[in-house]
């Protein structure tokens, strides 16, 4: 899978510069890259780190100009570097398996045409499963299920009953869909389970990271909007309403009935809780603690979450609390010696008025 520099070039639709016959037998980031491999710098002021790497050649923006090896400039630094990791690692390709006999596919479920069901998996009563549909592995598709056209089930995700999946969907491995909610009443014996006779709908196009887990409804539908991206390890509660392209970060945990317009941002570890309303296009950044409704377009931070530019003001505050502490002790000294020169003046004052009258 050797390559030149110039015929790379030509691949990523980018400009050559310096030595174009030298040839790469790999590609690699700046840290990795050995002395036969290419790496890329993704911006002009970060071009200076390429002179501690040991790459033969760079992938670099544009107008970066000549540098202390040769180059490819090109408009899109990562658009051009991936061409170029699939040159040298092409994506394994895999072959269509039909329906194994070793899967367990019950009699009543429907199939499209071109589906693939691998072995061990299984296939429970009246499934739905659309054209081109993918099945991996000890995935478990539980009775009543429907999936659309061309999405993929990688291996151990669980399908509760009634799950709706709809196209192009991507649904990683260990994913659960349609759990019960987590929603009890007190009891005289202890916690009785509330209600649990709702499903799941997943939109198109949804993609629903390894070992996320998404809660089927009280009575109705918990649902996913059409493009939402939901990370590793995201726990959503029974009955929410997750808008449209929304993007879920790892480890978020969404409390029941929260709903979210589209757009809307929740970066790691973030915390919502139950019954509150996510405006499009908000951002919930990194471990905030939702407890109120977000206004579209607003981005919050801090636990409790608050509006962005508040949380910067109070972070600054605290971080000048050392100086200030410092500060006052330095007053809480000189008062204390004001003090005591006033103190010691008013007895000097009155010893010397009593003499006086004396």
């Amino acid at each position: 899978m050797a390559i030149t520099l110039e015929a790379l070039a030509k691949q990523v639709d980018g400009a050559p510069v310096g030595d174009t016959t030298i040839r790469l037998d790999g590609a690699a980031t700046l840290e990795l890259a050995g002395p036969h491999e290419i790496t890329l710098v993704d911006a002009k002021e970060k071009l200076h780190l390429l002179q501690k790497s040991e790459a033969a050649a760079a992938i670099v923006p544009a107008g970066s100009g000549p540098l202390d090896r040769p180059t490819i400039e090109v408009a899109d630094v990562h658009a051009a570097f991936t061409t170029t990791i699939i040159h040298f690692r092409p994506p394994r390709t895999t072959t269509r398996c039909g329906v194994s006999p070793m899967a367990s596919v019950d009699s009543s479920a429907s199939l499209a045409g071109d589906v693939d069901i691998h072995p061990f998996a299984t296939i429970g009563k009246h499934v739905e499963l659309g054209k081109g549909v993918v099945i991996h592995s000890g995935a478990r598709i539980m009775d009543g299920c429907r999936i659309g056209d061309d999405t993929e089930v990688f291996p151990n995700a669980v399908l509760y009953a009634d799950t709706v999946v709809g196209k192009r969907c991507m649904i990683h491995a260990g994913a659960v869909l349609g759990a019960n909610g987590f929603g009890y009443k007190v009891t005289g014996d202890g916690y009785a389970l509330s209600a649990q006779l709702g499903w799941i709908e997943v939109e198109d196009d949804v993609e629903i990271g390894a070992n996320a887990t998404i809660d089927r409804g009280t009575y109705g539908p918990t649902t996913i909007g059409c493009g939402t991206k939901i990370d590793n390890l995201v726990m959503i509660a029974h009955n929410c309403q997750i808008g449209a392209t929304n993007m879920i970060c790892s480890q978020v945990g969404v409390a029941g009935s929260t709903s979210t317009g589209s757009w809307v941002v929740m970066a790691g570890q973030c915390g919502v809780r139950d019954h509150v309303h996510i405006g499009e296009g908000a951002v919930l950044g990194a471990r905030s603690g939702v407890s109120n409704n977000v206004p579209s377009g607003v981005t919050v931070l801090g636990e409790p979450a608050i509006e962005l530019r508040e949380r910067k003001l109070q972070l600054a505050a605290m971080s000048k609390l050392p100086e200030m502490r410092r500060q006052l002790k330095k007053m809480a000294v000189r008062l204390e010696a004001i003090e005591q020169a006033t103190h010691q003046g008013t007895v000097d004052g009155d010893v010397g008025g009593a003499a006086e009258a004396a």
